[in-house]
């Protein structure tokens, strides 16, 4: 015992004189000795080994460097503390496994290294910060996607003068326009209505839905009715001037409703597509829904059997409800039969998404549709047949939507993945490039939904489009993402709307068809937006106009208590293809009619 006292004695003085090595073996035997006993005698190793360290301790406190040195020299203790000697070729062992072999717990080691979002790449850092994108090194411009600048620098970057560079009009014109702009045109006033851009924020609907909004429409006769869908399949129909009256309908599709269209011969009569594969029509009064097709009639099976429906139009004329799917093939229905006309028709890529589908307005039998296989086509639903576009449109990625111009349908609207929004001139335009090209910032990730860049439909020139900007801008240090307001003859950018409580992206933005009322979706809110007035102007410098949300109910529990479809994200084929035939339960409820239809 008394060798014992007197050997840790020396060990404790010795302690604050050793260096880190031999501090690492005192403390390694020291342990080895607690776990045979407080009472247990020494072994003779443990007795040389405390006489070691205590002898090298003195010389390790003015010969520091020594012991650094013979901790690169590739010893490596063993289980008995003792130095195992390097072979004639050096194993290189990992931190991990050396602390495995002496049973020790491997060191947790934190890397400052800088990663690269884009790249994935060391040495350097890309992505969002704030409101300030930085781009990495290796890739092109992230907004114009041309290599030699940054983001920050770019010339096409959103501001004021936005469009004006990047939108260069190509020589398309013919000699009877240079006849017209010489000697007819001068004479001409030009008189352009003053636009009304709906930028004051009058009210908010916020949490109405349980998932992000993915479309929205206006009531063809109802001014202030407003129809909206989510990533959930729920339909809501409310007035956005009585914010408390709501009705909801739950159990018309399972999964995402990707578009919705009126009967224009029944304003009551509302057709909507889904990613669930089927078409359902829904009386708005009664509530009553009656499914008219269903592209997966086996239910799930897989992505590969898997049908979607994003694009879906009405011919008004024929009485035809047109409809595209996931696979790339097209599919005519009787509204009044009720029932399918005909085989599908491959109208792009096998395979491909047709993620839009719009008829002409002056011209219905015209059909234009878009797809990921990076082409806007243009069709004759008379004679439709594979391969027999009147013309294909050819973008640079992935093109998510294309309308004609509301009045004359003489221009297309087209909006591509490569944050691109271009115009074509149907009528006199060359078709085989674009008569103008616009770079805006719409290039998406997979948890938002698709920008599309729509026109006015209150606009008789056919110039105003409006769109959601993805790339965030600093004002007053918040970070905000605007809804843009684009004239598409010059390029330039109207106007852009914001409000400081929204900080979300809105992607979903839809003009009302005959007042100055714009609807945007962000996120699960939806947003109205009215042009300010100068009463309004007034009242906002004397105080802050107050304004209305409305909170619906968030989220509906299982009987686990957890939350049900949590998750936000796009991929593919994640219906189950079950619909839910009980109407939602939600706050406010007052009545209940019809089927799947609950009023707030």
């Amino acid at each position: 015992m008394s060798s014992l006292i007197q050997s840790l004695s020396q060990a404790s003085y010795s302690h604050r004189h050793m260096g880190p090595t031999t501090r690492a073996r005192f403390v390694h035997n020291r342990r080895r000795r607690r776990r045979r006993g407080p009472y247990a005698a020494p072994d003779d190793d443990d007795e040389e080994e405390d006489q070691q360290e205590a002898s090298s301790s003195s010389s390790s406190s003015d010969e520091g460097e020594e012991d650094a040195e013979e901790e690169g020299s590739g010893e490596v203790d063993d289980d008995d503390g003792e130095a195992a000697e390097p072979s004639g070729k050096e194993e290189e062992v990992s931190p991990v496994a050396a602390a495995a072999r002496s049973g020790r717990k491997a060191s947790i080691t934190i890397s400052l290294k800088k990663v690269c979002k884009v790249c994935k790449s060391t040495g350097h850092e890309a992505g969002f910060k704030g409101a300030v994108y930085i781009d990495c090194p290796r890739k092109p411009c992230f907004l114009c996607k041309m290599p030699g600048h940054t983001t920050l620098t770019c010339p096409h970057r959103v501001a004021m003068e936005h469009g004006v560079i990047p939108a260069s009009r190509r020589n398309t014109n013919t000699s009877l326009d240079y006849v017209f702009q010489s000697q007819v045109k001068g004479k001409i006033p030009m008189v352009k209505p003053q636009f009304l851009i709906p930028n004051q924020l009058e009210c908010g609907n916020i949490k109405f839905h349980q998932r992000r909004v993915t479309c929205l429409e206006f009531h063809p006769t109802k001014n202030n009715v407003l129809l909206s869908g989510d990533k959930k399949g729920l339909l809501g129909v409310w007035d956005y001037v009585k914010l408390h009256e709501k009705i909801t309908y739950d159990s018309v599709h399972s999964c995402i409703l990707n578009s919705m269209k009126f009967d224009t011969t029944n304003d009551g009569l509302l057709y909507t597509a889904s990613s669930d594969g089927t078409i359902s029509s829904t009386d708005l009064d009664t509530g009553i829904g009656s499914s008219l097709l269903n592209l997966n009639p086996n239910g799930w099976n897989g992505p590969s059997t898997w049908r979607m429906i994003y694009g879906m139009d009405f011919n008004s004329d024929k009485g035809l409800l047109l409809v595209a799917d996931s696979f790339g093939f097209l599919h005519l229905l009787d509204r009044r039969l009720k029932a399918r006309i005909g085989d599908p028709i491959l109208i792009h890529k096998k395979g491909s998404k047709v993620t839009s589908l719009h008829c002409n307005p002056a011209q219905p039998e015209v059909l234009l549709s878009s797809g990921n296989d990076h082409y806007a086509r243009i069709w004759d639903t008379r004679k439709l047949e594979p391969n027999s576009a009147f013309v294909s449109l050819a973008h640079g990625r992935v093109v998510n939507s294309g309308y004609f111009s509301p009045q004359s349908g003489n221009k297309i609207l087209t909006t591509c993945q490569d944050n691109r929004i271009r115009v074509w001139d149907y009528i006199f335009g060359n078709l085989e490039s674009p008569s103008r090209e616009i770079v805006h910032s719409h290039d998406f990730n997979r948890h938002l939904t698709p920008f599309k860049a729509e026109w006015d439909p209150k606009d008789h020139t056919e110039t105003v489009a409006v769109i959601g900007r993805y790339i965030s801008e600093n004002y007053n240090g918040i970070a905000l993402h605007p809804i843009d307001f684009i004239d598409t003859s010059t390029g330039k950018l109207l106007a852009e709307v914001m409000d400081p409580d929204i900080t979300t992206i809105s992607p979903v933005n839809k003009l009302h068809p005959r007042d100055d009322i714009l609807a945007s979706g962000s996120s699960r809110s939806i947003f109205i937006w009215k042009p300010k007035t100068e009463s309004d102007a007034t009242e906002e410098r004397n105080r802050e106009k107050a304004k209305e949300f409305v909170y619906g109910s968030g989220s509906r529990k299982k009987s686990n208590g957890k939350h049900e479809n949590s998750s936000d994200d796009d991929s593919d084929g994640s219906c189950d293809g079950k619909k839910k035939k009980k109407a939602k339960k939600t706050r406010f409820t007052h009545t209940i009619k019809g089927k799947g239809k609950s009023k707030v």
